[in-house]
């Protein structure tokens, strides 16, 4: 009811404000005397409250990062390294699945350039970017950087004095802003403080899962039996073990420490290596190698030389000697660890949160690893009590193979997409993990056996209720095959545009028994859709019914919220399908315009693409620059009804195009 209401009060604020360009980052430039041939060209804005723009270093497939153009370069000046910016803030958006880096409330970007014409007086700049509130607007400003009077001796190529910042100016005039249209992408909200709880817990989990692996489980009562007779009470021998288990946690936070030196040196390595093509491929090899191992092809172990030195200096007295005891453990038992650390790195080098995210999921991971050992100390009686070794300790380690399996085919499908091969569709990627899941139920269920598996007369009411689990996440994975948007797992399979059909959506039609009008084509559920307003428009009239203007983009969150949430609704479909004639204009299509059809503006904004073109036109003709925005016209191509933006209310939305489509004569 919360949401419903928070959308309500959003649908009528952005009515009120609907009919206004909006400007929500006020720029200003300034010029940094370097030395006599170099300067820093700065660009400040100042970002509205509750605004946020974007970094030129936002991933594909998300919102629209900053871009820079420079005038005029050949022969007068050259780009010292690329554009710098200020500190910028990261989330994850569960629409795009993609990081989105961003700015609030100030940014600074800088570029640092070398003149080499000592007559040029000035230097043009233009920024184009998106700003994003519970909308974004897409715009572009221009800058013009005047630089002081430089000598021609100045220019001599064995001078180069590199002084102190000298001489700061400060240049806010000849500043132009050239408008682009708004695209509605409301930023999902992200409490930071529950992610780490999240991915803290997520780990702690993890941790205790892997003590019940053949390598580990049988040392908890061996371990814990041994400080409690060793020491001379029951108190000193509770404290030793629960400092051993303090050391394995210690050790498995102290693995992260040079992830932290290597964020030093580059803020932006984890971003690096989570985009990384080859990283990715890596991690998708280590992942399948851990998995086979967990099916019992052969085993994973450490160095015997170093296994042998550390045995050894656990034999030390006092804490020192425990400190080695628990990185023995560690050592000995990385055969069956070692896939589950894989899998804490793994994950935590692809998310957002750089090293602090890892040394948080190994600090849960290490306390989940050493929690038996600590418990098992304070409540000794409990030893008792635990299950005996035996084949369902390997039975585990397989479940963590198929596990391990799975999630190995996430890195092979970001390297995929990295490359855009279009080899790993989300399609193709779901079947591999049905596949795999089918193969995890029948072992549960005991129609497949692996090498190390003991014989098994009957299944146990926790394996029974496993292997159902398992079915029943195949079950629900079945229907992705078919473009179902898989909410429980949609971080992990490529975005439903990555599919085997554009967008997801079928194309052809021979399969819905009809013939597309030429010009048109079928997009989300089936619709036939124009991507040209006066293909649109004459077919229209031709049919004799009214026009639908869906104004979107293909990076655009609340457009694919629309379409998913409400225009999926059976009586608003069956409008869009039979009552309208439906003009999609993508205003972030990229492709480049004819030249006969590129032009510039009054203002002096360049139209060189199809989605300027369809911008401009939203603009001029409706004087909006919000995405989505769907307007109703008549024939002679007038209002039926006032347009409308993101109404994620169904009712609302209904009501507004039954009410345009009652004035259509």
């Amino acid at each position: 009811m919360k949401k419903v209401l928070f959308f309500l009060l959003f649908f009528l604020a952005f009515v009120y404000v609907k009919a206004q360009i909006v400007k929500p980052v006020k720029w200003t430039s300034k010029v940094e005397k370097l030395s006599e041939t170099e300067f820093n060209l700065v660009m400040q804005g100042k970002i509205d409250d509750e605004w946020h723009v974007y970094s030129q270093f936002t991933p594909e497939n998300g919102p629209l990062p900053a871009e820079f153009a420079f005038e005029n370069e050949k022969g007068n000046y050259e780009l010292v390294g690329k554009v710098k910016e200020s500190p910028y803030k990261k989330q994850y958006n569960e629409v795009f699945e993609v990081d989105e880096y961003y700015f609030e409330k100030k940014v600074t970007f800088t570029q640092k350039v070398k003149i080499l014409n000592a007559k040029i007086s000035s230097i043009k700049a233009k920024i184009d970017y998106q700003v994003c509130k519970q909308a974004c607007i897409n715009d572009n400003m221009e800058f013009t950087f005047a630089i002081p009077t430089i000598k021609e001796t100045a220019l001599v190529p064995a001078v180069d004095t590199v002084s102190k910042i000298d001489t700061l100016l400060t240049n806010k005039n000849e500043i132009k802003e050239a408008s682009k249209p708004l695209v509605v992408v409301e930023a999902p909200k992200k409490e930071d403080q529950k992610g780490l709880w999240t991915i803290f817990i997520l780990a702690l989990l993890g941790g205790i899962v892997a003590t019940f692996t053949p390598c580990v489980y049988p040392m908890i009562p061996m371990t814990v039996s041994f400080f409690l007779k060793q020491a001379k009470n029951k108190s000193k021998g509770r404290f030793n073990a629960i400092f051993y288990g303090a050391c394995i946690v210690f050790i498995c936070v102290a693995i992260t420490l040079p992830f932290h030196i290597f964020e030093g040196i580059s803020r932006d390595i984890f971003s690096e290596i989570s985009t990384n093509v080859y990283v990715n491929i890596f991690f998708f090899i280590i992942f399948i190698v851990f998995a086979i191992s967990f099916f019992g092809a052969f085993e994973i172990t450490m160095p015997s030389k170093l296994s042998n030195k550390v045995d050894n200096a656990s034999n030390k007295s006092g804490m020192v000697g425990i400190f080695f005891m628990a990185l023995t453990l560690i050592i000995v038992s990385f055969s069956c660890i070692g896939p589950a650390l894989g899998l804490v790195f793994g994950t935590s080098l692809n998310s957002d949160g750089g090293a602090n995210i890892l040394s948080i999921a190994m600090l849960g991971f290490g306390f989940g690893l050493a929690l038996p050992f600590m418990f098992f100390a304070l409540a000794p009686t409990l030893l008792g009590n635990m299950p005996k070794s035996g084949g369902w300790l390997n039975t585990v380690k397989v479940v963590f193979g198929f596990v391990e399996l799975a999630l190995a085919f996430k890195f092979l499908s970001n390297a995929d997409i990295g490359l855009d091969l279009h080899w790993l569709h989300r399609e193709v990627f779901i079947a591999i993990w049905i596949a795999i899941f089918v193969g995890l139920s029948l072992y549960l269920l005991g129609k497949i056996t692996l090498p190390h598996d003991s014989p098994i007369s009957h299944l146990s009411v926790g394996r029974l209720l496993l292997a159902i689990s398992s079915l029943a996440f195949t079950v629900y994975l079945i229907p992705g095959l078919w473009g179902s948007p898989l909410k429980l797992i949609s971080a992990f399979p490529p975005p439903q545009t990555y599919s085997e059909s554009p967008q997801g959506f079928g194309n052809k039609a021979t399969e819905y028994n009809e013939q597309l009008p030429a010009g048109a084509e079928l997009t989300v559920h089936n619709l036939v859709s124009f991507t040209d307003y006066k293909t649109g428009v004459e077919y229209a009239k031709k049919v004799n019914k009214p026009i639908m203007i869906d104004f979107t983009g293909k990076q655009c969150v609340n457009c694919r919220l629309m379409e998913s949430n409400v225009w999926s609704d059976e009586k608003v479909l069956n409008i869009l399908k039979n009552k309208v004639v439906l003009i999609s204009l993508y205003g972030d299509d990229k492709k480049e315009l004819p030249k006969a059809e590129q032009y510039t503006t009054k203002e002096g904004k360049e139209i060189n693409t199809i989605g300027k073109k369809w911008s401009e036109f939203q603009i001029t003709r409706f004087n909006n620059n919000s995405r989505p925005l769907y307007v109703l016209l008549d024939l002679n191509e007038k209002e039926l009804n006032t347009p409308v933006a993101y109404t994620p209310n169904i009712d609302d939305y209904l009501a507004w195009l039954k009410g345009g489509i009652s004035k259509f004569k």
